[in-house]
Protein backbone atom coordinates (compact mmCIF):
# COMPACT_ATOMS: atom_id res chain seq x y z
CA UNK A 1 0.00 0.00 0.00
CA UNK A 2 1.38 3.44 -0.63
CA UNK A 3 1.95 5.50 2.07
CA UNK A 4 4.28 8.83 2.68
CA UNK A 5 6.85 8.75 5.32
CA UNK A 6 10.03 11.33 6.13
CA UNK A 7 13.26 9.39 7.33
CA UNK A 8 15.22 11.17 9.71
CA UNK A 9 18.86 10.69 9.11
CA UNK A 10 21.34 10.26 11.91
CA UNK A 11 25.07 9.69 12.49
CA UNK A 12 26.45 9.19 15.90
CA UNK A 13 22.88 10.51 17.66
CA UNK A 14 23.29 13.69 15.51
CA UNK A 15 20.71 14.80 13.24
CA UNK A 16 22.22 14.68 9.50
CA UNK A 17 19.50 14.89 7.38
CA UNK A 18 15.61 14.38 6.26
CA UNK A 19 14.76 12.73 3.23
CA UNK A 20 11.14 11.31 2.08
CA UNK A 21 8.60 11.59 -0.59
CA UNK A 22 6.67 8.82 -0.50
CA UNK A 23 9.58 6.45 -0.16
CA UNK A 24 7.48 4.23 2.12
CA UNK A 25 5.86 2.50 -0.71
CA UNK A 26 9.30 2.07 -2.39
CA UNK A 27 11.23 0.94 0.30
CA UNK A 28 8.11 -1.63 0.92
CA UNK A 29 8.14 -3.16 -2.66
CA UNK A 30 12.48 -3.01 -2.19
CA UNK A 31 12.38 -5.44 0.79
CA UNK A 32 9.74 -7.77 -1.19
CA UNK A 33 11.97 -7.63 -4.47
CA UNK A 34 15.77 -8.19 -2.38
CA UNK A 35 13.62 -10.89 -0.65
CA UNK A 36 12.46 -12.78 -4.09
CA UNK A 37 15.58 -12.22 -5.75
CA UNK A 38 17.72 -13.74 -3.07
CA UNK A 39 15.06 -16.75 -3.19
CA UNK A 40 16.41 -17.15 -7.21
CA UNK A 41 13.22 -15.62 -9.26
CA UNK A 42 14.01 -14.28 -12.20
CA UNK A 43 17.43 -12.55 -13.63
CA UNK A 44 18.78 -13.23 -10.18
CA UNK A 45 18.71 -16.69 -10.01
CA UNK A 46 22.09 -16.50 -12.82
CA UNK A 47 24.20 -15.24 -9.63
CA UNK A 48 25.28 -18.56 -8.39
CA UNK A 49 25.97 -16.75 -4.74
CA UNK A 50 22.44 -15.49 -2.91
CA UNK A 51 24.58 -12.59 -1.49
CA UNK A 52 25.10 -10.92 -5.67
CA UNK A 53 21.66 -11.21 -6.29
CA UNK A 54 19.16 -8.18 -6.67
CA UNK A 55 16.00 -7.20 -7.47
CA UNK A 56 17.33 -5.01 -10.98
CA UNK A 57 18.65 -7.08 -13.89
CA UNK A 58 20.75 -4.20 -15.43
CA UNK A 59 24.85 -4.37 -13.94
CA UNK A 60 24.80 -0.96 -12.23
CA UNK A 61 21.69 0.68 -11.52
CA UNK A 62 19.84 2.30 -9.09
CA UNK A 63 17.65 0.90 -6.67
CA UNK A 64 16.32 4.19 -4.92
CA UNK A 65 17.39 7.89 -4.33
CA UNK A 66 15.12 9.70 -1.89
CA UNK A 67 15.79 13.50 -1.50
CA UNK A 68 14.00 16.20 0.84
CA UNK A 69 11.56 18.33 -1.00
CA UNK A 70 10.13 21.74 0.79
CA UNK A 71 6.90 22.85 -0.42
CA UNK A 72 7.72 24.61 -2.76
CA UNK A 73 9.79 21.81 -4.51
CA UNK A 74 13.11 23.03 -3.85
CA UNK A 75 15.77 20.38 -2.94
CA UNK A 76 17.55 20.41 0.06
CA UNK A 77 18.06 18.69 3.99
CA UNK A 78 19.84 15.57 3.06
CA UNK A 79 19.65 12.26 0.45
CA UNK A 80 19.80 8.65 1.02
CA UNK A 81 20.00 6.66 -2.16
CA UNK A 82 21.39 2.74 -3.09
CA UNK A 83 23.04 2.07 -6.67
CA UNK A 84 24.38 -1.61 -7.63
CA UNK A 85 27.65 -1.83 -8.69
CA UNK A 86 29.17 -4.71 -10.66
CA UNK A 87 32.63 -5.82 -8.52
CA UNK A 88 35.45 -7.94 -10.54
CA UNK A 89 37.81 -9.72 -8.30
CA UNK A 90 40.96 -11.53 -9.33
CA UNK A 91 40.80 -14.97 -7.20
CA UNK A 92 44.50 -16.40 -7.63
CA UNK A 93 44.85 -19.99 -7.64
CA UNK A 94 47.23 -22.69 -7.54
CA UNK A 95 50.56 -22.74 -9.70
CA UNK A 96 49.98 -19.10 -10.69
CA UNK A 97 46.70 -19.26 -12.31
CA UNK A 98 43.54 -17.65 -11.40
CA UNK A 99 40.28 -16.36 -12.16
CA UNK A 100 38.26 -13.38 -12.16
CA UNK A 101 35.09 -13.47 -9.87
CA UNK A 102 32.61 -11.14 -10.19
CA UNK A 103 29.94 -9.73 -7.26
CA UNK A 104 27.43 -7.30 -6.69
CA UNK A 105 26.69 -5.06 -3.88
CA UNK A 106 24.35 -2.17 -3.11
CA UNK A 107 26.17 0.85 -2.38
CA UNK A 108 24.02 2.77 0.33
CA UNK A 109 25.04 6.77 0.30
CA UNK A 110 23.81 9.09 2.35
CA UNK A 111 24.41 13.23 2.30
CA UNK A 112 23.71 15.27 4.91
CA UNK A 113 22.47 18.76 4.57
CA UNK A 114 25.75 20.16 4.98
CA UNK A 115 27.03 17.99 2.06
CA UNK A 116 29.02 15.55 4.00
CA UNK A 117 28.53 11.93 3.03
CA UNK A 118 28.76 8.55 4.28
CA UNK A 119 28.59 5.11 2.61
CA UNK A 120 28.18 1.62 3.18
CA UNK A 121 28.43 -1.71 1.17
CA UNK A 122 25.66 -3.96 1.36
CA UNK A 123 25.33 -7.61 0.37
CA UNK A 124 21.64 -8.36 -0.69
CA UNK A 125 20.63 -9.87 2.62
CA UNK A 126 22.38 -6.69 4.68
CA UNK A 127 20.40 -4.84 2.20
CA UNK A 128 17.83 -6.62 2.96
CA UNK A 129 17.74 -6.43 6.91
CA UNK A 130 18.43 -2.75 6.53
CA UNK A 131 15.24 -2.25 4.17
CA UNK A 132 12.90 -4.65 6.32
CA UNK A 133 14.07 -2.63 9.60
CA UNK A 134 13.06 0.99 7.88
CA UNK A 135 9.80 -0.43 6.56
CA UNK A 136 9.26 -2.00 9.95
CA UNK A 137 9.77 1.06 12.31
CA UNK A 138 7.55 3.31 9.68
CA UNK A 139 4.79 0.77 10.08
CA UNK A 140 5.22 0.78 13.36
CA UNK A 141 5.02 4.94 14.17
CA UNK A 142 1.57 4.48 12.05
CA UNK A 143 0.37 2.39 15.29
CA UNK A 144 -1.00 -0.74 13.12
CA UNK A 145 -3.40 1.64 11.38
CA UNK A 146 -4.64 0.47 7.76
CA UNK A 147 -2.41 1.95 5.17
CA UNK A 148 -4.92 1.55 2.18
CA UNK A 149 -7.75 3.45 3.67
CA UNK A 150 -7.76 6.94 5.40
CA UNK A 151 -10.54 8.47 7.74
CA UNK A 152 -12.83 9.77 5.29
CA UNK A 153 -15.38 6.92 4.44
CA UNK A 154 -14.87 4.96 0.83
CA UNK A 155 -11.62 6.73 0.34
CA UNK A 156 -9.23 4.25 -0.58
CA UNK A 157 -11.37 1.80 -1.46
CA UNK A 158 -12.88 0.21 -3.91
CA UNK A 159 -16.23 1.74 -2.21
CA UNK A 160 -18.14 4.22 -4.37
CA UNK A 161 -19.64 8.18 -2.85
CA UNK A 162 -23.10 8.37 -3.63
Amino acid sequence: MPYEITLELHRDGTPYGLVGERCGWFLARLARGVDEARAGRGEAGLWPDPEDRFPDDEPDSELFAFRYRTRSGAVGGGELRCQLRTIPLWVPGQDSCGEWRVTRRAYLEAWGATGVGMRAVLTSSELSRFVQGLVSEAEGCLGGRDLGRNPVEGAGSAERRR
